[in-house]
C-alpha cells in the first residue's frame, strides 16, 4: 500500500482525520463491518474500503469553514505551545466541521493565579485567532456546557470563588454547584469573572500577533493535510522537538 517514499503517516493521515471524534469501540465496529463486506466480495480490505466506511454519513464542510476551523485549531495549539501549559499530541480537523487539539498537560509547571490565567488565554486562542485573521469570530467557540468559552468561564470563576485567587474576599471558599448561578445574581463576581476573561483574551491575542505569520502557516498546513502532530506544530514554530 506503500511505496519506498512515502512515510507512514502521510498514509495514516486521511484515515485519522476521517476517524476524528470516532471512539476506540466505533472503529473497531466498521473494521468488522468492512472485513464482512469484503470478504463476502472475496477480497482483501484496501484504503478505499475504510475510507468510504469513514465517510459515509458525514458531511464534508466548505473551504470557508474549512479555512476558519484551521485558523481556529492553529490558535489553540500555539497558545499551549508556546505558553508551555501543555504539550500539544496532534491538531485535527474532521470533514464535518469539528477540530480538536489534543494536548499533555504539563505536570511540572505549579498551577498559580499565573499558570491558570496562561491556561485561560490557550481556552480562548482559538476564538481569539478568529477574530484576528477575520474580525468576527463563529458560534462554535460557545453554545455548549463544554465549549471553550464555557470551559474559560468556570476557570474564572473558580479564581474568584474557590481557588484562593481573588483580591475580593480571597479566603471565601463556595461550592462549585452555586458558582454558576451566582453569576446571575451577583453583578461584582460577574464583572470581577469578565475582567479575567478580556485579560486572558488580550494575552491570547498578544501572542498571537506576535505570531501571525506562523499563525497562517501552521494553519494553513493543517488545511491542506488535516492532521498535524505536536512535533510539526513545533518545527514550524521553530523551537525544537521538546
Amino acid at each position: 500500500m506503500t511505496n519506498a517514499q512515502t512515510k507512514p503517516h502521510d498514509v495514516l493521515r486521511p484515515l485519522a482525520l476521517l476517524a476524528t471524534g470516532r471512539t476506540g469501540a466505533d472503529i473497531e465496529r466498521l473494521v468488522r463491518e468492512v472485513r464482512r463486506k469484503t470478504r463476502r466480495e472475496q477480497r482483501g480490505i484496501t484504503w478505499t474500503d475504510l475510507e468510504q466506511a469513514l465517510v459515509a454519513g458525514q458531511m464534508r464542510m466548505s473551504d470557508d469553514l474549512r479555512w476558519r476551523t484551521a485558523i481556529h485549531e492553529a490558535g489553540h495549539a500555539i497558545a499551549f505551545t508556546l505558553t508551555g501549559i501543555a504539550e500539544v499530541i496532534t491538531a485535527t480537523m474532521g470533514i464535518d466541521g469539528v477540530g480538536q487539539v489534543s494536548s499533555r498537560p504539563n505536570s511540572d509547571l505549579a498551577q498559580t493565579e499565573a499558570w491558570l490565567m496562561d491556561f485561560i488565554a490557550c481556552l480562548l486562542a482559538g476564538r481569539t485567532a478568529e477574530l484576528l485573521v477575520f474580525g468576527e469570530s463563529v458560534a462554535g467557540a460557545g453554545g455548549a456546557e463544554d465549549s471553550d468559552l464555557a470551559r474559560a468561564t468556570n476557570h474564572a470563576l473558580a479564581a474568584e470563588t474557590r481557588l484562593g485567587f481573588s483580591k475580593h474576599q480571597p479566603l471565601v471558599y463556595r461550592s462549585e454547584g452555586g458558582s454558576v448561578s451566582e453569576l446571575n445574581l451577583d453583578r461584582q463576581l460577574t464583572e470581577r469573572v469578565n475582567a479575567r476573561l478580556l485579560s486572558a483574551e488580550q494575552a491570547a491575542r498578544d501572542t498571537l500577533e506576535a505570531r501571525r505569520v506562523d499563525l497562517i502557516a501552521i494553519a494553513t498546513r493543517l488545511n491542506e493535510v488535516g492532521v498535524m502532530t505536536g512535533d510539526e506544530v513545533r518545527q514550524m514554530l521553530d523551537i525544537g522537538d521538546g
